[in-house]
């Protein structure tokens, strides 16, 4: 039962038993009063002799035919009137009051739901319904919780798409101006066939990223099985060392074994990439990138990416995970969308990703996951 149901049974109840005592108590009144009389006059006391003249005469207020003077008869049915009408009352005053109660919120939220249908999120009822805490309160909380969350989505989905209309349309606007280049200078056409498939590439791994991004935001996270942490990591800083050697940087890892999580291997290692690939990025020619996987309790882990760079404006760091949106001080020609990956991954699997300045320089990416049970 609900705390709504149990209001409504005390209003009523309360209600009823007012009722029923108030009835009780005049019937009560009544009936004392009714007794008293009936007592005074069946048993009068009896005069003394000679009060009411000489002995033997009537006295003065007894009937000719000597019947007994009139009074109430307790047989004759009565209708309580008052006690109906008292009854009414309490029922109509109940009834006003329960659905007083209801009705009140209750128009309130299908306001709220005309306001939404007409595309108008603004509005919120929770602070209408005061200090109520029912079931009602509850969905008018729920309501505005929704109303919040859909306004963000849309307003996410707005952003997105200009986003990408802005991301998509340099590398447009540079394959027009390389076609354009190969009609007016045929001589130079594998220079800019060349261009062509960069810009090509940079399409491809945007709309792939893109992509990616769709499917974690509408909640398709793929096969979850249970794995090995040690054998994914040892194939990402095998492929990142690769990558590293180019510039003369150093991967070094702190190696955690025993780490068994349960996740989408191939996301996961998405997201590692991702944040990886940042730190490669940024960190200087020569530069270490230290990356320390930790047990964190009995029931997490965490793995933390070091890199030496420049790190992030202090003010930019609470946007860094959201898509398209990069440091002033970045580095390459990115997208922005990694990092919002990465974020999109380890909510899916129920982890936390945070990132910070170091003290002495450079940057720090956390990912804390679950560990399997």
């Amino acid at each position: 039962m609900g705390r709504l149901f149990w209001k409504f049974f005390l209003i009523v109840w309360l209600a009823q038993l007012v009722a029923v005592l108030t009835t009780g108590a005049i019937f009560w009144a009544e009936r004392r009063s009714m007794e008293a009389r009936f007592a005074e006059r069946l048993a009068p006391p009896a005069p003394p002799p000679g009060a009411f003249g000489p002995p033997g005469e009537p006295p003065p207020f007894a009937r000719p035919d000597g019947a007994p003077p009139p009074f109430p008869d307790p047989r004759k049915p009565r209708v309580p009137w008052l006690h109906i009408i008292s009854g009414l009352l309490a029922s109509l005053a109940a009834a006003a009051g329960i659905a007083w109660y209801v009705a009140r919120p209750a128009r309130r939220l299908k306001r709220a739901f005309a306001a939404a249908s007409e595309g108008d999120l603004s509005l919120r009822i929770g602070p209408a319904m005061g200090r109520r805490r029912d079931e009602l309160a509850d969905l008018g909380r729920d309501f505005d919780r929704m109303s919040e969350r859909l306004h963000s989505l849309l307003d996410a989905q707005t952003r997105l798409l200009h986003d990408v209309s802005h991301e998509l349309r340099s590398p447009l606007a540079r394959l027009h101006a390389a076609i354009g280049l190969a009609r007016q200078e045929p001589e130079r056409f594998e220079e800019t066939m060349n261009r062509l498939e960069r810009e090509g590439e940079r399409m491809n791994l945007l709309v792939g990223e893109l992509l990616t991004l769709s499917r974690l935001e509408a909640g398709v996270h793929g096969k979850v099985e249970e794995f090995e942490l040690d054998e994914l990591i040892a194939e990402l800083i095998e492929d990142a060392r690769l990558e590293a050697a180019a510039r003369h940087q150093i991967v070094d890892l702190e190696e955690c074994r025993g780490l068994r999580v349960r996740a989408n291997p191939e996301l996961l290692h998405r997201a590692l990439e991702n944040v990886v690939r940042n730190a490669l990025k940024h960190t200087p020619d020569g530069g270490t990138i230290r990356f320390v996987c930790r047990r964190i309790g009995e029931r997490h882990c965490r793995i933390s990416v070091f890199d030496p760079g420049p790190g992030v404006p202090e003010d930019e760091l609470p946007y860094i995970f959201e898509p398209f949106r990069r440091a002033r001080n970045a580095i390459g020609n990115g997208h922005g969308l990694g990092l919002a990956i990465a974020r999109r991954v380890m909510s899916s699997i129920d982890g936390t990703i945070s990132a910070a300045n170091l003290a002495g320089g450079g940057f720090r990416v956390d990912l804390e996951l679950p560990l399997a049970d």
